[in-house]
């Protein structure tokens, strides 16, 4: 079955929200750009109100890799995701500092994207449209992906049984299309949740 990711949590009832929902995987946002942004203050006090069902995980842009692995090594996060310039050799590096699961994004445009996503050394990639803004990507150039991914970009209600019958995916990442006026709507996060899981 494939995996949701709810992305972008920035209040405790966000939080409380999920642990009612209980998707597999949710994001906190540490781009500081991002209109999701949250401190890692106060991720770790969401952290501590999430259920530990559920795996956090940590959205990045270039950070320093020793930051990042100081949050993974610490329980802030479960895993990494990066959104940056990060290279094959910044995850190495990582690597050398924390066990814990990689993620690395890929925008996905062109076949040399597929072909830079396919070669990555991170445990997982996720194939996106752009940097959270709502926007889908062609889904035909993911067909013959050879290796699991989460999708994102542009997914909702109105899509998301679509994009996994077409391409089962390993999880399904979701921002903005789970909320309503730039915050999360627990009504469509149910919803979203319930599609995903009856196909």
């Amino acid at each position: 079955m494939t995996k949701i990711k709810f992305c972008g949590m920035r209040t405790l009832e966000d939080i409380f929200a999920v642990n009612e929902i209980f998707p597999e995987y949710v994001g906190f946002v540490f781009a500081r750009k991002s209109k999701r942004f949250v401190t890692f203050e106060q991720a770790e006090k969401m952290r501590g109100a999430l259920s530990k069902k559920i795996l956090a995980v940590g959205v990045f842009v270039n950070e320093n890799f020793v930051t990042v692995a100081e949050l993974l090594n610490n329980g802030t996060i479960d895993a990494a995701q990066l959104h940056g310039e990060e290279t094959d050799d910044y995850i190495t590096k990582l690597r050398g500092e924390t066990s814990k699961p990689i993620i690395k994004a890929f925008k996905i445009h062109t076949a040399e994207d597929l072909t830079a996503a396919e070669k990555s050394t991170a445990d997982f990639v996720l194939a996106d449209a752009g940097a959270g803004d709502g926007k889908i990507f062609d889904w035909n150039l993911m067909k013959n992906f050879k290796r699991e991914y989460f999708l994102a970009g542009g997914l909702n209600v109105d899509n998301v049984g679509s994009a996994i019958e077409m391409l089962k995916p390993f999880a399904v990442d979701v921002s903005s299309g789970i909320e309503t006026d730039g915050r999360k709507d627990i009504g469509k996060m149910k919803t979203f949740a319930q599609i995903v899981r009856q196909i």
